[in-house]
């Protein structure tokens, strides 16, 4: 607590004191706030989130590998965190970047407030700068290479660090995050009880561990689904001895363009006409071992207010997004079906192969904590494994 003299009589302050930060771009621009997690440096690609909620899930992700992640809703930290909503066994972000900081979290489930959570997960972060300058510069020049430097003031050290970051491109982060075993998994989705087990499995999925979130995995099980979590360079033999009904390729960071191992493995499920969803990472994977293309975007799609249209129903879903890179809708071969384009850009957000069962989509369907208006995706999923279970019964 900080003191100080009103009228010569010393006064007990209830607000915090916070260390000095710095967030320096690539470009030179610097920002000065305080420092409301760990002392320390961090560095990574700057980018900017729209959602109003959800920031533990957002700091749980893999997705969010070498990312500084910036929130444009004001205040932060509000409802507290909790040891319930990871959505991975660890915290990802390189670094957070807030405006407000409350200094009450309220929350029935709240265990910890914000600020407590970075500093005991080593995270790096800073308050008190604005946001809406910092959100415009990366929406005009795009992601830029950044460095948070907490607990000095150094200008120099922190723009330094900031321009020797090398930047997303060409970088494989699929095989840094991945479980490095497999395992089986079962919980179901959560309720006012906690998680639960789901009901009991109707078909076997191999899941692809690119960084996936627990939520997708939750919602899978809570199917019927029986999941068998493999790392990311798992051979396709090694998934086709386990007689898998479907493929699941999940979410991550990084470019997909080096994962060439996954992409080799799921050219080999598609030639043998395996039921196959991605997600994120894993619909840009089944878009190049399909023989499309992918690009970097340049400030990418990261929020949970994303107007995605479905172009089979032509329903507009509001969706979860967040990924920096994309398929290039203008390079698909034609044996793939757009399913879904982001009314924000044009952006492909959905496709589908139409000579096997195979399908995927950019966003999140999941979206823990929100929204959930692509769910149904899950079950056009399971829809897909019974119509290949039952061409695999003999005619009566």
């Amino acid at each position: 607590m900080n003191k100080q003299k009103i009228l010569g009589e010393p006064v007990v302050s209830l607000l915090p004191s916070f260390t000095p930060a710095i967030l320096a771009l690539a470009d030179g621009t610097v920002f000065k706030g305080q420092s409301i997690g760990a002392d320390g440096v961090t560095s990574g690609e700057v980018v900017f989130n729209t959602a109003m909620s959800g920031y533990q899930e957002i700091l749980t992700d893999p997705s969010y590998c070498r990312q500084i992640v910036t929130l444009t809703y004001p205040h932060i930290g509000n409802t507290g965190c909790n040891a319930e909503d990871f959505e991975s066994a660890a915290n990802y972000a390189a670094g957070l970047v807030i405006r407000d900081l409350p200094l009450v979290a309220s929350n029935w489930r709240t265990q910890d407030d914000l600020s407590s959570y970075l500093k005991k997960h080593g995270i790096v972060a800073i308050a008190g700068i604005d946001t809406r300058k910092l959100t415009r510069i990366l929406r005009e020049k795009g992601a830029q290479a950044g460095c948070i430097l907490a607990g000095e003031a150094d200008e120099s050290k922190a723009l330094a660090m900031a321009r020797a970051f090398p930047g997303l491109n060409g970088m494989d982060l699929a095989k840094v995050v991945s479980a490095k075993a497999g395992y089986d998994w079962n919980e179901g989705e959560w309720t006012l009880t906690g998680y639960g087990q789901g009901p009991a499995p109707r078909f076997h999925v191999v899941a692809y561990d690119f960084g996936v979130k627990r939520n997708i995995l939750r919602m899978l099980a809570q199917r019927g689904v029986k999941l068998t979590v493999v790392p990311a360079q798992t051979p396709a033999a090694d998934v086709l001895a386990m007689k898998p009904d479907g493929i699941f390729l999940s979410n991550g960071p990084g470019d997909p363009e080096p994962c060439d191992y996954a992409i080799a493995a799921i050219r080999e499920f598609l030639e043998r006409g395996i039921p196959t969803f991605g997600i994120c990472l894993g619909h840009q994977l089944l878009a190049l071992a399909s023989g499309a293309k992918t690009m970097k975007m340049k400030f990418g799609h990261h929020g949970a207010n994303h107007p995605v249209k479905d172009m089979d129903s032509g329903q507009v879903l509001i969706t979860s997004q967040n990924h920096g890179f994309a398929a290039d809708i203008d390079s698909l071969p034609a044996n793939l079906r757009v399913t879904h384009v982001s009314l924000f850009d044009g952006s492909l957000q959905g496709l589908a192969r139409t000579d096997v069962p195979a399908f995927s989509f950019q966003g999140h369907p999941e979206a823990s904590p929100g929204p959930h208006d692509v769910a149904y995706l899950f079950d056009r999923f399971l829809d897909t494994m019974t119509r290949g279970m039952a061409a695999l019964q003999p005619a009566k």
